[in-house]
């Protein structure tokens, strides 16, 4: 094989590696179900009413919870689901075995892990639709289908909704 030949073959054999690993900087597609999150509640809330949403939804999940993966996989990161929550949430994720510091409505810090076994949550995957001023709306334990999940926060606004009434 001519000096040119082998040079041709080795970049080639360079860009099927190099291409084949995915970028450091590479975002899965759910990651952009979710907004960037610094642990205040409160301020996620004020932001949100900035941007004319509605409410907050918590993700209460953790690395290694199968289910969570799931419903990472398979729901967040359709964009019918994320296209729905982006109009009407800011949605944020709270590692139930994390230690970043997590500011509740009320004001108290807490870290992750404590601030999830405070606020009753067993399970994950766990939502928490909130409104802007810190009331649950309503809480949805486990996995749910896309069509189901966007339901989920229709019904999370309706009963916000009656509960101004």
């Amino acid at each position: 094989m001519s000096p040119v030949n082998r040079l041709v073959a080795a970049a080639s054999l360079a860009l099927a590696f190099f291409g084949a690993i995915p970028s450091a900087g590479a975002v899965e597609a759910w990651e952009r179900f979710f907004s960037p999150f610094l642990g205040d509640l409160r301020a996620e809330a004020d932001e949100a009413r900035k941007a004319g949403k509605q409410g907050l939804v918590v993700m209460y999940q953790f690395q290694e919870c199968p289910y969570c993966a799931q419903m990472k996989r398979d729901v967040l990161s359709r964009p019918e689901v994320q296209e729905a929550y982006r109009k009407r949430f800011t949605a944020v994720e709270i590692d139930t075995r994390g230690a970043q510091p997590i500011t509740g409505f009320d004001g108290r810090t807490l870290p992750e892990k404590d601030f999830a076994r405070a606020h009753g949550i067993r399970g994950t995957p766990t939502f928490v639709f909130y409104a802007l001023d810190g009331r649950i709306l309503a809480t949805s334990v486990g996995t749910a289908s896309a069509p189901e999940f966007i339901l989920r926060a229709e019904r999370a606004l309706s009963l916000a909704r009656e509960k101004t009434k």
